[in-house]
């Protein structure tokens, strides 16, 4: 029988599962769509029992398409949402309540107050700033708002986890509680010098460090599986990683300078800074890229939290189209925007504004403005969303962007992907195996397992699809002002609501 790597990619809107064989080829893919509850404005939630039932389903669907049996699986790597984060009961596996997502800004108010009391502490120690996107207010608020907490303290039975510490637990039949170097330093708890759950910080959060799960590398026998508890499969989980860091790895960008963006439910940047952290000044983070051999690799990185969760709200919330399959052919139906941006800060924005107040909002709307218009406007603020992303990252970095590797769903968007390319003014690489994610968990599991070099995810990369600029300066220069001046009205807009 053939031997495959299982690729673990739970995103914000699903769960792919993807088998590779020892090539690191893509051989099968199930996926699932996980379920978002938005209780009041501002809040955002999964269910972590649905998202362990849909990794269960979709591993299910690429193991039954391949004809693969559990004895086949060699190694498994998993990478996840990134800052949403859930608190259960050790023994039982219980949530305490639903896992508070990314996008949840519900404790704005007290990262602002952490800011303000605390910033220049955890800008030291994280190389961030205090901002509702991270893993520590979500925590610190589930530990006073739900009363069953203290009990579970009281017995040591409390834990907490990003979405791999969850999976992971549920995987291993409840028996390893873990993470790596790239998601502690998305909490707001990890000290980025030491490699570290840092007790001060936690401390100002009343956190209980014993709470948290082990962190190391990114690369490593985090733990077998429970046959039991998943499908059948006693392989090890060779890896862990937040799902950007895996799409970094999946485009080869192991060399400092070299950069992806990744297309999804948010789009975000990372360039590859080497050994030594660069610590922004122009609204970007400072991330763990992987930890390997007790060695960190670091990263500068920009975050969107709305890309095509834009799509998907004209989608399901307007019902201006069916399916994202329609939205280039609408966009390219139009031949311009017709005055009409968009700035889809549905929950405030991120880099390189970090505005956790700013509200949506669409501008120059007139008696002419048709749907064609509407889906054209938000396909473009996604690219000047990644513009502006760029532009921060060459003054952080103090060295020209001159091609930009992407990944994710939207990079069958022909019109998007023009556009950006056209906004860039740089050409774009599409690689041939668009799971770039998940391809770069299951390779970081083969080293993990000893089965691959570090230094061979060079060659996971391939070009399928180049796009090249092609629109005048002045063109370009007038559309990213209209977008800049729809910004600043956007900016705020909550603060008093």
């Amino acid at each position: 029988m053939s031997k495959y790597f299982l690729g673990i990619d739970q995103g914000t809107t699903g769960v792919t599962a993807l088998l590779f064989d020892t090539d690191f080829n893509p051989v099968a893919r199930g996926y699932r769509e996980i379920t978002q509850y938005y209780p009041q404005a501002g809040r955002v939630e999964h269910d972590p029992e649905n998202i362990w039932e849909m990794l269960r389903e979709a591993t299910r669907e690429a193991m039954q398409t391949a004809g693969a049996a559990p004895d086949d699986i060699l190694a498994i790597g998993i990478d996840h949402e990134g800052e949403s984060v859930a608190l259960w009961d050790r023994e039982t596996g219980k949530p305490v309540y639903p896992a508070i997502v990314w996008q949840d800004r519900r404790t704005a108010t007290r990262a602002a107050e952490l800011d303000a009391t605390h910033g220049e502490l955890f800008r030291a120690k994280t190389a961030l700033t205090p901002d509702s996107y991270f893993s520590a207010t979500k925590i610190e608020w589930i530990l006073k708002n739900v009363s069953e907490c203290d009990a579970l303290l009281a017995k040591n039975r409390l834990i907490a986890g990003n979405m791999d510490a969850w999976m992971l637990y549920k995987m291993t039949g409840g028996k390893a509680h873990k993470t790596d170097a790239s998601t502690a330093s998305r909490t707001m708890l990890y000290n980025i010098e030491s490699g570290a759950w840092d007790e001060e910080l936690c401390a100002v959060c009343g956190i209980d460090r014993a709470i948290l799960p082990e962190v190391g590398d990114s690369a490593r026998d985090f733990g077998k599986c429970d046959p039991d508890a998943f499908l059948d499969i006693s392989a090890p989980v060779c890896a862990m990683l937040n799902d950007q860091q895996a799409a970094l790895l999946g485009q080869g960008c192991i060399k400092k300078g070299m950069l992806k963006t990744t297309y999804g439910t948010g789009c975000f940047m990372l360039m590859n800074t080497g050994n030594t952290p660069i610590r922004s000044e122009n609204g970007l983070l400072t991330t763990v890229a992987w930890q390997i051999n007790g060695k960190r690799t670091y990263a500068l990185d920009g975050g969107i939290y709305i890309a095509g969760a834009a799509t998907q709200w004209l989608r399901d919330g307007l019902g201006i189209i069916s399916s994202a399959k329609e939205s280039a052919p609408l966009a390219l139906s139009v031949p311009d925007n017709g005055g009409v941006y968009f700035v889809p800060a549905f929950s405030g924005l991120a880099a390189p504004h970090w505005d956790p107040f700013a509200g949506g909002m669409m501008i120059g709307l007139t008696g002419g403005t048709t749907r064609a218009h509407i889906v054209r406007a938000t396909e473009e603020a996604i690219a000047y969303q990644v513009t502006d992303l760029s532009a921060a990252m060459e003054k952080d970095a103090a060295t020209p962007i001159t091609l930009m590797r992407c990944d994710g769903g939207a990079v069958h968007d022909k019109f998007l992907m023009q556009f950006q390319a056209d906004m860039l003014n740089i050409p774009l690489e599409i690689p041939s195996c668009a799971e770039a994610t998940a391809q770069g968990s299951a390779f970081a599991a083969a080293v993990g397992a000893g089965l691959a070099k570090f230094e061979d995810a060079e060659k996971l990369f391939s070009v399928k699809t180049r796009y090249l600029p092609d629109m005048k300066d002045t063109v370009r220069a007038k559309l990213l002002h209209g977008w800049h001046r729809a910004v600043e009205r956007a900016k705020g807009w909550n603060r008093d609501q």
